[in-house]
């Protein structure tokens, strides 16, 4: 995920433990998250800061962006956020978006799995 918030052109504070991995099929799912939402945000959101977390409980991983920007974001008029919300559901997990306009966007994706093993590395 650093890679992905160094190319961005605006703040990005990254909450996600390092020393936590899971099946590829779930960071894959969750790589694509994050990478799209910071693609939203910087096409559309005029965010100067973004926050990306994620947190495991209760058998999920709770992955969550979110931005300073002028909200808005409509999953149902794009095929990005409609693509993630499709990716999520072949893994059972879902998709919500709060995004009221002038208050900032937030992306939360739930995706069942099981409890995060140590990094190898």
């Amino acid at each position: 995920m650093g890679a992905l918030a160094q190319r961005s052109s605006f703040s990005v504070a990254v909450r996600i433990p390092p020393e936590d991995r899971y099946e590829p099929a779930i960071e894959i799912a969750a790589y694509f998250v994050i990478s799209e939402a910071l693609a939203n945000v910087a096409k559309y959101a005029a965010a100067s800061s973004v926050t990306v977390g994620a947190d495991w409980s209760d058998g999920q991983l709770a992955v969550e962006i979110a931005d300073d920007g002028v909200g808005g974001a409509d999953a149902t008029s794009g095929s990005g956020l409609r693509g993630l919300a499709d990716r999520l559901a072949a893994l059972d997990g879902r998709l919500e978006i709060r995004s009221p306009v002038g208050g900032g966007t937030r992306v939360l994706a739930r995706i069942p799995s099981a409890a995060p093993f140590p990094n190898p590395a």
